[in-house]
């Protein structure tokens, strides 16, 4: 408890001593109301914005954060009683077409010319909202937390256009105020505009910010201030009903063909400005992309990320709770496999410095494997200290209803309950030169485990030239988190790196340098289980590819029985000890050419003195911006000794989006994974025939690849609306 202790206070020290005002608090925008109506068709000539004040002169983030930038890039604001309007003229710095993949949704931000907002309406460099345009029209919209990262799964209803002339392009945008949270009466809000152009390789925004942070980086953010408060929302209700029909057969059991006719609704209603209310009644994600496969040869549960809406909204104050291998609260825990019959889910900001979240969800029965209904609870409150710093509580419940174990020695048993309690420091200075966190977690179960504690703490200063980390984890043996994701128990970590850049003059190369990291894990005798040493060189060119070279050295003792292929069946033994030395290289090419490809190889060491070849790429074409090509492969070969001997595992996957325009859009995808013996296809249509309402068509099929035939077909046929009441 020293320790922690120790931890905590240097934390609160870095914090209170980097304690300062807004770095760039000179940056303000005087935003008018409009006198005239403004319409949105990608033109300039609206009286409106003749009457805006401009925000220009934008700085150069990359290659380099010491100058101009060299693209020019003119952003008016206005607003009226219902919409917030934005205007964004990004010249040309030289003859030729633009560069984007496709006119595909929430697009790939290196791979596209772009202008972004990023949006910070309570003015606490932690949370937001980012809009947005590549230049061919296709829109980005997400949800901004912990001070510059972007969620792209959140989706809601705004209008844009772009229009293309010979000298620039325009991003016009009408962003209703009940689309986004702010408290109201307060008159300046953070914000910064973004541009990339993909033609001279260069990032700039509004605000500067320096190169080695993202430009979405709040804590760099000009100020928006605003004539008059904005205006109050009235009457903020959203209802947002399905209508599905589809169809299933699995041809593996033979069964025969089920029907689906099902009908369900969510609803948003803005309790204030600031807090909003989500319910969900029958919710179906089928719509959702069905997540990218890998070759698994980790010994542990590999994590995917959450895409259904119903979770996003203020997802962080939640799923953000601890580190990625400690979570206490993981949404994907919840209705997949299972019919959630109902949710609702309180989130949002009380003033600037006290938000909330609480969450509750119901789900049904499943007889066939005795799962009774259960309910699930999550509370979380984090409140803002010092310059961009918090502290939050986080309360997850999960209960099994009217559910007792049965005396069948063959059926599967379920807990009663589990619950976890947990408290975070979140530091943050106010330049994000230092960012780090102190974590503890209690879980609560009716066996009454010992050491059922998580401690976890990390510290980073990243600077232009150094990134220098520490980050240490203790996860206790009798600590669970049935609703989390902790896919390893009873152990201690520690994790030192340090990142040195060089940055040559009059060079193809913008920075280079090394990278030195070791990943040591304990058992809770501390004595040494894992060790995963690396040197890393990266270096950057002005063109915007990369390549990374890496030597490896590796030692794990086996806390349990393994098969090194995660396929055969065949393990080593518990308590066996391995050692391997590896190396690779890495390399990702410019990405404003039509072709464009990346490419990862690994070869060296594995276990039982065997050895193992990853080759992992992919390649893509564009015929922009209407169709967009890929295909992803990985080759693993491993040798070990007998009963495995040789084994080789594929993972194919091409991929077709077309983009017939901004609203209309066609995906299909394979996925032939050797190691699981699956041939994997999905093809999605939408159609946005209004704003935030949509139709999908969605075909899925599983396939055994040899000999060929069908595991399993869906059809399902989803009819979506978005109604402001």
């Amino acid at each position: 408890m020293k320790f922690i202790g120790v931890i905590f206070s240097l934390l609160l020290i870095v914090s209170s001593s980097l304690l300062a005002q807004k770095k760039n608090a000179d940056y303000r925008l005087l935003l008018q109301k409009a006198t005239t109506p403004i319409v949105i068709d990608g033109g300039t000539l609206d009286s409106a914005w003749r009457e805006a004040n401009i925000a220009s002169d934008f700085h150069m983030i990359l290659p380099m954060d010491t100058s101009r930038a060299v693209a020019r890039t003119d952003v008016r604001m206005a607003y009226d009683d219902n919409f917030l309007y934005l205007l964004a003229e990004c010249y040309h710095t030289q003859s030729g077409s633009y560069t984007v993949e496709s006119m595909r949704r929430d697009f790939s931000f290196g791979k596209n010319d772009n202008f972004l907002l990023f949006m910070d309406p309570f003015d606490d460099q932690t949370n937001g909202f980012s809009f947005g345009a590549n230049a061919a029209g296709a829109q980005w919209d997400g949800l901004m937390y912990e001070g510059g990262r972007v969620d792209l799964s959140w989706d809601n209803k705004w209008v844009s256009e772009v229009k293309n002339y010979e000298d620039k392009w325009v991003f016009e945008a009408a962003i209703p105020f009940k689309t986004i949270r702010y408290k109201k009466g307060i008159t300046e809000w953070g914000i910064n505009f973004s541009r990339l152009d993909l033609q001279i390789a260069e990032k700039s925004a509004w605000a500067p910010v320096p190169r080695q942070f993202p430009s979405a980086s709040l804590a760099y953010t000009g100020t928006l201030v605003w004539d008059q408060p904005p205006p109050a929302t009235k009457g903020n209700v959203s209802i947002i009903p399905y209508a599905l029909g589809g169809a299933t057969r699995n041809f593996e059991e033979n069964t025969s063909t089920k029907y689906r006719r099902e009908i369900g609704v969510d609803a948003k209603i803005a309790i204030t400005s600031s807090l909003n209310l989500d319910l969900t009644v029958n919710p179906d994600f089928s719509q959702v992309e069905v997540d990218q496969q890998v070759t698994n040869l980790d010994r542990f549960e590999l994590f995917f990320p959450e895409r259904r809406q119903f979770f996003l909204e203020n997802a962080d104050l939640f799923a953000n709770f601890g580190y990625p291998t400690i979570r206490p609260f993981f949404s994907r825990r919840i209705g997949l496999g299972v019919p959630i019959q109902f949710g609702a889910r309180l989130s949002g900001k009380l003033n600037k410095n006290w938000r909330i979240g609480a969450m509750n969800i119901q789900t049904g029965k499943v007889e066939e494997i005795d799962l009774p209904a259960q309910n699930f609870t999550v509370a979380a409150l984090q409140r803002q200290v010092f310059a961009r710093s918090n502290i939050g509580l986080i309360v997850v419940n999960k209960e099994s209803l009217n559910y007792t174990p049965s005396d069948d020695p063959d059926a599967p048993v379920y807990s009663q309950y589990n619950r976890n309690i947990g408290v975070e420091y979140n530091i943050a200075s106010s330049n994000n030169l230092w960012t780090g966190k102190v974590l503890y977690l209690h879980s609560m179960s009716p066996e009454k485990l010992d050491r059922n504690m998580v401690h976890a703490a990390n510290l980073e200063y990243d600077s232009r030239r150094w990134t220098l980390s520490w980050q240490h984890e203790y996860v206790g043996r009798g600590y669970t988190a049935e609703v989390g994701f902790v896919p390893r128990r009873s152990y201690i970590r520690v994790n030192p790196e340090a990142t040195y850049r060089f940055f040559p003059e009059n060079s193809s190369v913008v920075s280079h340098g090394p990278t030195l990291s070791s990943t040591l894990f304990f058992n809770e005798s501390f004595q040494q289980t894992d060790n995963e040493s690396y040197l890393a060189y990266n270096v950057s060119f002005q063109n915007r590819s990369s390549f990374t070279g890496w030597i490896a050295y590796n030692y794990i003792q086996l806390l349990q029985g393994f098969d090194p292929t995660n396929a055969l069946g065949d393990t080593l033994a518990t308590g066996t000890e391995h050692w391997w030395n590896a190396w690779g290289i890495e390399y990702e090419s410019r990405p404003n050419s039509l072709f464009t490809y990346t490419f990862s190889t690994r070869y060296g060491g594995y276990y039982a003195n065997g050895d193992r070849l990853s080759v992992t790429g992919e390649v893509g074409y564009r015929f922009q911006p209407y169709v967009s090509l890929a295909v992803r492969s990985s080759y693993n070969r491993i040798n070990l000794p007998e009963p495995w001997n040789q084994s080789v595992f594929w993972l194919v996957g091409p991929r077709v989006d077309v983009t017939m325009t901004n609203k209309l859009f066609f995906t299909a995808f394979m996925q032939y994974n050797e190691q699981i013996d699956n041939i994997n296809l999905n093809t999605r249509f939408q159609w946005r025939y209004q704003p935030a309402s949509d139709l999908f068509i969605v075909y899925t099929d599983n396939y055994f690849p040899q000999p060929f035939g069908v595991r399993n077909r869906a059809l399902v046929l989803k009819l979506t609306y978005w109604w402001n009441v």
